[in-house]
């Protein structure tokens, strides 16, 4: 991002004039020279970054002001819900992405994966929710063995879904956003009978979650492709997180949407945490994974490098940084879990 905004000043410093948009208010704030704030269709604010905070950024975005700390009481970790025990993956070339990867997941703890970018992280989501075989080890979902278990028999088992690239395996953009909204369960019984779907309760399914997620969509008739990204991902969000789970694999689950969607899906994967879920969060926001995970673990090179006890925000975020760089010492860094 800094080679980039050298770019943009560089543009700027020719003359050029340019339009920045992002979700992101710090960026915002660092690189503008005028902001003005989109809401729906309209202008509502605009100002000077040298007198405005990122409060006042969400704020003017969402309407009331927005809370950047994710509000959340102390984990109560219970059985374990998911355990990977030397599991190793391996690409198209047979190199390993994934190298003896070991990891816990309690029910009632959130469990966050640290990591730069291509580190192993996309690969381990792929090994945890079925999307690609793994070479060796096991992993266990809540007491049963589900190494070679399909991905459906894994949502069946209770696993949700939220992936980091929705248009590879989130949704269909050639699907209505209620099509999008059953993708995954329009075979069960609340939808289907025999042959037929019930495209009464599908839509009207559909359009209770468009309104809880705030899903900002004309109707529930529209192609998910039509809708912006952030709309997209809200809705894949919808459909993962309005039914009964045991484990949620949340990847990259805020990509793209405003501060208010931010928060209401921060909220959402806590209360599952509250209500007993196993909670994996993949982020390479680090705010993200020290705001919200209970634990962390750091993949660097397709091994996990450290563990982090986070209990309170306790883990001390340069050591997490240290670790994501790869300057680490054994399989667990100073105040790590036990």
């Amino acid at each position: 991002m800094r080679e980039f905004f050298g770019i943009v000043e560089s543009l700027k410093q020719a003359g050029k004039a340019i339009v920045f948009i992002t979700h992101k208010l710090h960026e915002v704030l660092e690189i503008s020279d005028r902001i003005a704030v989109l809401r729906q269709g309209r202008i509502t604010g605009h100002g000077d970054p040298k007198e405005l905070t990122e409060a006042d950024l969400a704020e003017m975005m969402v309407g009331r002001p927005v809370s950047f700390t994710v509000a959340k009481e102390p984990a109560k970790p219970g059985r374990d819900m998911l355990v990977m025990d030397n599991v190793t993956m391996l690409d198209e070339t047979d190199e390993k992405v994934l190298d003896h990867v070991s990891i816990r997941v309690r029910s009632g703890e959130v469990v966050g994966i640290a990591g730069v970018q291509g580190n192993g992280q996309t690969e381990l989501v792929e090994a945890i929710t079925g999307l690609e075989r793994v070479a060796s080890g096991k992993i266990t979902f809540d007491g049963s063995d589900i190494t070679t278990a399909s991905v459906r028999e894994r949502h069946k088992l209770g696993m949700a879904h939220i992936p980091e690239d929705r248009h590879k395996s989130g949704m269909v953009d050639s699907f209505t956003v209620a099509e999008n909204m059953v993708l995954n369960t329009y075979y069960s019984e609340e939808y289907s009978k025999g042959w037929a779907i019930d495209w009464t309760k599908v839509n009207e399914t559909a359009a209770k979650f468009c309104v809880e997620f705030d899903v900002r969509t004309p109707s529930v008739f529209l192609e998910g492709g039509s809708l912006s990204g952030g709309n997209q991902q809200k809705m894949v969000v919808a459909r993962e997180l309005e039914r009964q789970t045991k484990l949620v694999i949340a990847s990259q689950p805020t990509r793209g949407v405003d501060v208010g969607s931010i928060e209401y899906i921060h909220k959402r994967l806590i209360i599952s945490r509250d209500e007993g879920d196993g909670v994996v969060i993949v982020s390479s926001e680090l705010d993200e994974i020290m705001g919200l995970a209970d634990r962390i673990y750091v993949m660097f090179d397709g091994r996990i490098v450290a563990e982090f006890d986070n209990t309170g925000g306790k883990a001390d975020r340069n050591a997490v940084g240290l670790a994501m760089a790869g300057a680490h010492e054994g399989d667990k860094q100073d105040g790590a879990a036990a």
